[in-house]
């Protein structure tokens, strides 16, 4: 499912979260500047499990060459790069680095649709706090189901499912316009948010126990992605009934041009 827009006005201009973005496209351009087989940044500010939790050990990554031995192929190892911010930096430094365009895209897209009501809500700083400790929050979750891994850790979904996460709790009534591909077709649906929200994050936890039940990993940080989204609803939540969020907006009613279906929950 693919969101293209939701029906939550924003009334600030969404700095941070325009910050946020730029900062991410302006690694992901340094990170191209480097050619596809240069890994340095990624070994460097990538969150290493087994560094993070064997500091001082050298940590040895995989290269893409393998040699033959009596029992078989056996891929060659080299150490990875040092972190030169210390390895426990490097659970908020793997939040603005990407994997691919694929990877790239999709995050900041998703940012883009649901983190500018969010930071309505919380305020230019509190939201830029708040994204900062989904992120930090997220790479601690993969660490502790990833403990011993040497894969570098990257990427800003755990940061990203985190304000999915408040946005489910700060905004249930919004809908959301969203692209479906069903087989060879593409479907355009109008669903309420926190079906949308709560259908991407069921997913991600069957992806996640499936890869304790394998004990495989898939190259998806999965727990990240559970990590950051369920700390992101438990936040919103905690300050919005306590009140110390900003009063929302409400919401209006998508276009129905070119919709197919729609549903529209009754205001407040």
């Amino acid at each position: 499912m693919i969101p293209l827009r939701d029906n939550v006005p924003s009334r600030t201009t969404p700095f941070v979260n325009y910050a946020i973005i730029l900062i991410c496209a302006l690694t992901f351009y340094t990170q191209l500047r480097q050619g596809p087989h240069d890994k340095s940044l990624i070994e460097q500010y990538g969150m290493i499990p087994a560094r993070v939790n064997n500091p001082g050990q050298e940590i040895q990554v995989p290269l893409q060459r393998f040699i033959q031995t009596r029992s078989g192929l056996m891929q060659l190892m080299r150490p990875a790069a040092e972190s030169p911010l210390g390895a426990s930096a490097t659970l908020l430094t793997c939040i603005f680095l990407h994997g691919g365009w694929m990877h790239f895209l999709g995050n900041m897209w998703f940012l883009f649709i649901f983190g500018d009501n969010v930071e309505d809500r919380f305020g230019h700083l509190g939201y830029l706090l708040f994204y900062l400790a989904a992120g930090v929050a997220a790479s601690a979750t993969h660490l502790e189901f990833n403990a011993a891994s040497p894969i570098p850790t990257i990427g800003a979904s755990g940061a990203v499912a985190g304000v999915m996460g408040a946005y489910m709790y700060l905004y249930p009534r919004a809908n959301v316009v969203t692209l479906v591909p069903i087989f060879v077709f593409l479907q355009i649906l109008v669903l309420p948010a926190p079906l949308f929200l709560g259908i991407w994050f069921v997913l991600q936890f069957f992806q996640g126990v499936a890869t304790i039940s394998t004990n495989e990993s898939s190259g998806v940080a999965w727990w990240a992605h559970i990590g950051g989204f369920v700390v992101g609803l438990i936040v919103a939540l905690v300050l919005g009934r306590a009140h110390i969020l900003k009063p929302g907006v409400r919401t209006v009613r998508p276009q129905t041009d070119r919709i197919t279906s729609y549903r529209v929950y009754p205001r407040r």
